[in-house]
This record gives structure tokens, C-alpha cells and sequence, in this order.
């Protein structure tokens, strides 16, 4: 595949159906996403998430505004769901959620697989820069709310 690769792991001192509770509520998206990309969920919530559903959003990044449409692909409770970008920013983002009980509580890990336009320049100019402020602003967000 032509693209681009970024994992993130974390783990939390909950149960896993507890933090699979909490990703699998939509609205959540909102709380761990940082305010710099003005994220609002424009699908009408509560929404049930499963395999096939359809998320839209409305975000900024570097300032234009931009709106994304993800489907969930795959959804495998409490164990594994993925997302897949069908409109937005991106050529391709697919970002896989995996979540395993470990020493008493979860670990999360994050894979996501991407092809920004512009190619690798764009990517290193300003992407995969992105991308690891998001996962970071994530965790401190959910080490906030779990530990």
C-alpha cells in the first residue's frame, strides 16, 4: 500500500467493556478531539454504532473547514472496531481500534493507515505533525477521565 503508518498504544486502569463502553459512543468523539479542529458530529446522536454505520463531521484543519464521512467497517465488540474515511481530507484513512484486557485493566491500540494529499512533502509539512498532536491531546484526555 502507498501510504503512510502510525500506531499509538495506552493503557488504562479499566475494565475493558467499560473503555469499549466509552469509544463506542459516538458522541465521545467530541471529547477526545482537540478544540484546534473545531469537531462538531453532524449525524444526529444517540446513534448506534455498529458495522456499517455512518458518521459525518465538520472540522477544521489549518483553518478551512473540511467535512468528513466515516463508515464503520468493521465492529467487533468489546474486542476491535474500525473506521474508514468514505469523504474528507484524506485519500485514505482507516483507522483500526484494538482493545485487549491486560494486568487488570485495558490496552488500547490505534492503527491508522493514511494518504494525505500532496504525498510524503505534505505529510511531513504538516500531517503525521497532526496526527501525532491528536493522539496526544487523546491520551491525555483519557488518562484524565480513566486513571
Amino acid at each position: 500500500m502507498n501510504g503512510h503508518h502510525f500506531r499509538a498504544e495506552l493503557w488504562l486502569p479499566k475494565g475493558i467493556d467499560e473503555i469499549f463502553g466509552f469509544f463506542a459512543d459516538a458522541a465521545n468523539l467530541r471529547l477526545l478531539t482537540p478544540d484546534w479542529l473545531k469537531l462538531s458530529i453532524l449525524t444526529p446522536q444517540p446513534m448506534e454504532l455498529k458495522a456499517g454505520a455512518i458518521i459525518d463531521y465538520r472540522l477544521r484543519v489549518h483553518g478551512i473547514p473540511a467535512r468528513w464521512r466515516t463508515e464503520i467497517t468493521a465492529w467487533e465488540p468489546p474486542h476491535r472496531f474500525v473506521d474508514e474515511q468514505k469523504r474528507g481530507p484524506y485519500r485514505l484513512w482507516i483507522h483500526e481500534h484494538r482493545f485487549s484486557a491486560q494486568e487488570g485493566g485495558t490496552l488500547i491500540r490505534d492503527d491508522v493507515r493514511y494518504r494525505p494529499p500532496g504525498g510524503w512533502l505534505v505529510d511531513r509539512l504538516f500531517v503525521r505533525s497532526d496526527i501525532e498532536a491528536i493522539f496526544d491531546s487523546r491520551r491525555k484526555k483519557l488518562l484524565e477521565l480513566f486513571a
